[in-house]
């Protein structure tokens, strides 16, 4: 299945499994991949690579 990235996306699958694999420091990690370290940090904490949901689900409440 291929993978969709949006324009702006700075990491991949296989990018974060590296990351999550790794046993090297965030900070190690964030000067390798050139990402901020709250990234790495948000990768190393998730159990899966896929990408979760942002943003608003589509339920509106009433006032």
């Amino acid at each position: 299945m291929a993978q969709i990235l949006h324009p702006r996306a700075t990491t991949t699958h296989a990018t974060r499994k590296e990351i999550q694999r790794s046993k090297a420091s965030v900070a190690a990690l964030s000067r390798r991949y050139g990402l901020n370290p709250k990234t790495i940090r948000k990768w190393l904490a998730r159990d899966s690579v896929e990408d979760v949901a942002m943003g608003p689900n589509g339920l509106v409440q009433p006032p």
